[in-house]
């Protein structure tokens, strides 16, 4: 959590100068300002926090291929909230991606009595982040018809900051010594996460996210998995257990119906008409 509340801290820093320089351009209306606030707490805290607790009680691999389940969330909430079409065919890829996620996160091996307490929770608290994260993206793509991608940003990371200071100030009193035991390596890292993890790519997915559909923003979350896997293998020494790898097929061939299905299903029908 303090390097939650760090990361987007120094975040703010580097995006005041450009928010209110588009800030004399755009008046924020008080009535968007819950809508704005939710965007932050959706994405930033929740998902963060979610995905932070998870990710220290499961694997990478676990992490990289149950993000991919966010496509799938997509298509439900941008059915549900935006109005945007679905076929038979995307459902039925829905019920296969979710019995996918099923299998990895070892709900099998729960009803035999076979699993680890602790992965299997880190895996459901993956989920929940990516939930948390599709829910923002919905609100924040009708916040971004009204306002720019820096403003929308730019909230987002203040309510993150604002929201990890309690955690963060709780870590400080139950460890005042962890800031000394920060090494070089340790703020190389907190520099990337605040310029690229944060600034650079929250700003550019607002910012594409803005010109185009939540679904086909999320279906680029199809390169993190592969990327994820090959470091976890190479680096962390990770495995990928059969239970893995037999979710993993169910949950791309369940993000195929449910997404990419849906645009050539659309495609065909254009075609026969």
């Amino acid at each position: 959590m303090s390097l939650a509340l760090f990361r987007f801290a120094f975040a703010c820093i580097l995006l005041t100068p450009f928010f209110f320089a588009q800030r004399r351009q755009f008046k924020i209306e008080r009535a968007d300002l819950p809508k704005l606030i939710l965007v932050g707490i959706l994405i930033i805290t929740l998902n963060i926090t979610f995905f932070f607790e998870g990710i220290t009680r499961t694997t990478a691999i676990n992490a990289s291929i149950l993000t991919m389940f966010i496509p799938i969330l997509s298509v439900l909430l941008g059915w549900w909230f935006l109005k945007e079409k679905i076929y038979l065919i995307n459902l039925l890829g829905i019920f296969i991606g979710l019995f996918g996620a099923i299998v990895v996160i070892e709900i099998p091996q729960l009803l035999l009595g076979n699993f680890s307490t602790q992965q299997l929770l880190g895996n459901v608290l993956i989920i929940l982040a990516s939930l948390m994260w599709v829910a923002g993206a919905v609100i924040s793509r009708q916040m971004l018809a009204k306002y720019p991608s820096m403003i929308v940003t730019a909230i987002a990371f203040l309510v993150g900051t604002i929201t990890f200071l309690l955690p963060a100030g709780k870590e400080y009193l139950e460890n005042p010594n962890w800031p000394a035991q920060v090494t070089f390596l340790g703020l190389l890292g907190l520099a990337y996460m605040t310029l690229l993890s944060s600034v650079s790519a929250y700003f550019l997915f607002e910012w594409g996210l803005s010109k185009t559909s939540v679904i086909k923003a999320d279906l680029f979350q199809y390169i993190e998995p592969g990327v994820a896997t090959i470091l976890a293998i190479t680096i962390l020494g990770e495995k990928a257990s059969i239970p893995l790898m037999v979710g993993s097929i169910l949950i791309i061939a369940g993000v195929y119906l449910g997404t990419l299905a849906k645009e050539i299903h659309h495609r065909r029908k254009i075609h026969r008409v």
